[in-house]
Parts: structure tokens; sequence; C-alpha cells
């Protein structure tokens, strides 16, 4: 094996690790739901712990990396990540849980910018670059994708703490790999950390999940969620500010007046929306509403994460010949289609072969298209020296579009959810609320009452439908934009005025 391949190795295994922690837990939801007694809520925070710790740290770990080394970094992010790993699978409450899986998403903050980075400084040559971005996208694509199915051939075994328990093994063989093959890198002019930002920017994210995911308990328009949205809004303001004003901000947001980056970095923001989103719902009708186990939830998935993987490789080998923009506008089609069909024919007998999969494949298809050729405008748009830079940004925009995705999306659902249970027979029960709080004790109530059963499909499938057609709303909007922001077959490579200025203005 070349060392070039040995490094591409060691960094897919670490990519793998932490993108499969992204959906794994999906599959256990329901079982994380009975054993801890939590609703939607709760299940959003379980997902999103990670998500959010993951998208709050990335741009500063991105820094880190870059100015103390990358091959240390991925290394104690490694350890860091299969500690909290452990953790989480031992863990007998459902806040210790949440904490857990902010602990791993802090690690993988770590990670993740640093594999982009590695290999950035290790293959100088566009098409080699992209072949390797190709690879990497597919493994990022992959692991995402395939986690239920991962964590449903364990459930099926164990309980559900081994969906924590399988992660330890990967992330411990890519840190052994990392120490025997990854080369030390870094840059030393790289500046301190921008304290003031990083918390301007924790505070914004937390505030703004926070207040999505309680918003269908509170109400969209009541006070609270009001005033949650308005202090989201005066953050970000004072995070621009505060940005634009720091001789060595965290995140350079005059980047963002690039069309090139910005639109790439809306583009995976929204994939990775729209991916976790329909996740976090569509195991939960697998499971749920079909009544299928696990495995067989997670087996079905795999449609996904396999139109990923070769969608991923082929976006990259088109990309530097037909444009980006033409690749990632092609993606986001494919993924809005696929969604706009999926809301248009929900139902408790929708057939798996002759449409889901074909459903599947549009959205496998699409984020393949997507995810590749994006990353790599963004990287481009910085020289090498700044290559953690760019994948922090890549990074950030992937986590905070999951981040969302599911607090978003699992807001409207159970908005919709809640509100027609509310509606329907469950009315006279006196269990309503409890009910339209958590999906598995609707449908638990409902086991043994037909009315109810049909009742609490129906609630479901009209919050799925209704999540689905935002989402591709949502994924045709960003093709609009797509059409007009991103680069065509013409891509220049930065400037040396643009290499100076980065030195100065880009990320601590």
């Amino acid at each position: 094996m070349s060392r070039k391949a040995g490094i591409l190795v060691s960094v897919y295994v670490a990519v793998l690790a932490i993108n499969l922690d992204i959906t794994i837990v999906n599959v256990a939801l329901p079982s994380i739901a009975t054993e801890f007694d939590v609703g939607t809520r709760g299940l959003q925070w379980v997902v999103d712990g990670y998500n959010l710790a993951f998208t709050a740290l990335v741009l500063a770990a991105g820094s880190v990396s870059d100015r103390h080394g990358r091959r240390p970094a991925l290394l104690a992010g490694l350890l860091g990540f299969a500690a909290a790993s452990v953790v989480g699978a031992m863990v007998d409450s459902p806040v210790a849980l949440i904490g857990a899986r902010f602990g791993m998403g802090a690690f993988a903050a770590l990670i993740f910018p640093t594999t982009l980075s590695i290999i950035t400084n290790t293959f100088p040559d566009r098409r080699q670059r992209a072949a390797a971005l190709g690879g990497w996208g597919a493994i990022v694509g992959v692991g995402v994708a395939s986690g239920p199915v991962t964590g449903g051939l364990l459930l099926e075994h164990f309980y559900w703490g081994s969906v924590f328990w399988a992660l330890v093994p990967l992330a411990l063989v890519a840190a052994v790999l990392g120490f025997l093959l990854v080369p030390e890198s870094r840059d030393c002019s790289v500046p301190a950390l921008d304290f003031r930002g990083l918390a301007i920017s924790i505070a914004l994210l937390g505030v703004l999940v926070y207040t999505v995911i309680e918003a269908p308990e509170r109400g969209w328009r009541s006070s609270a969620t009001v005033i949650g949205f308005a202090i989201a809004l005066g953050l970000t303001v004072a995070f621009v500010v505060a940005e634009r004003a720091a001789e060595h901000p965290m995140l350079d947001v005059r980047l963002f007046t690039d069309r090139r980056f910005s639109a790439a970095s809306a583009a995976v923001a929204v994939t990775f929306f729209a991916l976790s989103g329909f996740i976090f719902l569509i195991t939960q009708y697998f499971q749920v509403v079909r009544e299928f186990g696990p495995l067989s939830t997670g087996a079905r998935i795999l449609p996904v994460a396999l139109s990923i993987a070769v969608a991923s490789v082929v976006g990259g080998l088109l990309a530097p010949r037909l444009g980006t923009r033409a690749v990632v506008v092609t993606g986001l089609l494919s993924f809005g289609t696929a969604m706009a069909w999926i809301a248009g024919t929900a139902d408790v007998g929708t057939p798996y072969w002759t449409v889901i999969v074909p459903q599947m494949m549009f959205m496998g298809l699409g984020m393949g298209l997507i995810s590749t050729p994006a990353t790599e405008s963004i990287m481009l748009v910085l020289p090498a020296s700044r290559a953690g830079v760019g994948s922090a940004v890549n990074d950030a925009t992937r986590e905070l579009g999951s981040t969302l995705g599911v607090a978003v999306v699992g807001s409207v659902f159970s908005s919709i959810f809640g509100s027609r249970l509310l509606d329907s027979a469950f009315a006279t029960t006196g269990q309503a609320a409890e009910a339209a709080d958590s999906v598995p004790v609707a449908f638990g109530i409902a086991a043994r009452n037909p009315s109810l059963l049909t009742a609490a499909q129906d609630s479901f499938l009209s919050g799925l439908s209704v999540s689905c057609a935002v989402v591709a709303a949502l994924c045709y909007a960003a093709a609009v934009a797509g059409l007009v922001a991103l680069p065509g077959r013409r891509f220049p490579h930065v400037l040396p005025a643009q290499v100076n200025e980065s030195n100065s203005t880009t990320l601590a």
C-alpha cells in the first residue's frame, strides 16, 4: 500500500465512525423512547445533542487543528469520541444520554475538519484531490445512510446501547491507523482562537435549536417562541458584527460574499437538512406505522446508502468536466423530486420495491451529486494552507443542516401529528395529550382499537407528508439559487491576492 493510500484509509475509517453516529441512533429511537419514557422532543434532543455540539465547535476545531497539528487533533478527537461513546452506552437516564451525545459531537468536531484538511494537503493535484474527495464523500454518505441498517442489525441481538458500543472499535482502529500512517502538518501562523465569536455562535445555535424543538409544545406563535427567535436573530447580528470587527475572526463572514463559497455551503446545508429530517421520520414510519423490526427497518433504508456511495464518486468525477453548477443543481432537483414524491404517496401500504426504493434512490443520487462537488467548490476558494478553514466551514454547514433538519422537520411533524391526533377519535380517550407528544405512545394506546389505530396512522402520515413537502420546496428553492450562484466548468484557482487576504481575515 502506498503512503497516500494508507493516509486515505485512516482518514476514511475516522470519517465512517463519526458519520455512523449521526444516524445510527435513529433506529434505536423507539427503544430509547420506551426505555426512558421520552416523547418526540426528547428524541429530537438525543439526535440533536450530537449535531448541536458538532456544529457549535467545528469552526474552532478546524482552527485548532491547523495551528497545533492535524495529526494530534485527529488522535485526540478519536480517543475522546471512543470514550464518550462508552459513556453513552452505559447511562441510565435521558439527561445523561443527551449529555453523552453532546460529548460525542464535541470530539467529532475535532475529527471531521482534520480529515478534509489532511486530504487537501496530501493531494495538491486537483484531479487526484477530486477523486480522494469523492471517496471521502462516499464514506460520509455511506456512514450517514447506513447508520440505521447497522443499528438495526445490532438491536436485533442486543440492547439499545449497543449502537454506541459499536462505534468504539472503529474509533480506536482509526486512531491506530492515524498514529502509524498520517504525517504531521500544521500552520504555525494561524492566530489564536476568537473566543468572543465562539461564545456568541454557541449561544446562537443553542437558542435557535431549543426554540425550534420546543415550539410545538409552546406554540409557534407563543411569546416564548417569538422571543426565542428574536434572541436568535439578535445573536446572529451580534455574531456578524463581532466577526467583522475581530482582527482574527473565528469565521470571516466576508467569505460568503464569494458566490462559489456561499452557494456551495448552502447546497450542503440543504442536503443534510433534508437527509437528517427524512431519516428521523422514516425510521419511525417503518418501525411504528409499518411494524417492521429494527433490522428490517435499517435494511429498507439501504438503497439510500448505496446510491449515495455511487453518486458521490460520480459527482466528484463529473464536476471538473461539467462544472459544479450543472452537477449540484441536478442533485438538488433529484432530492427535491424524491421528497415531493414521498409527500404525495405516503401511506400505510405504500409499495416498497416499486415506490419507496425508487424514491430513496432519487434521494441518494441527489445527495451524492451535491456533496462532493459542493465540498470541492468550498475548498477551492481557499489556499491549501487554510484547508482547515474550508473543511471546518464545510463541516459546520453539514452539521448545521443536520441539526436544523431534525429540529425543524421534527417540529413540523410534531405540530401536525399532535394537532391531527387531538382532533381525532383520541379526543374521547382522555389520553390524547399524552399520545400527541409521542408516536410510540400513541400507537401503543391504539394497538387494540381499530378506530384509534386508523387515527394514529392518519395523523402520522399527515405529519410526514407536510414535512416532506416543506423539504421539497427548500430543495427546489436551493436549485434555483444554485443556477444563479454556483460556478460552471471554469473554476479559477485561488488568486495570490486572495491568499494574502485569507492570511489576515479567515478563520483564526
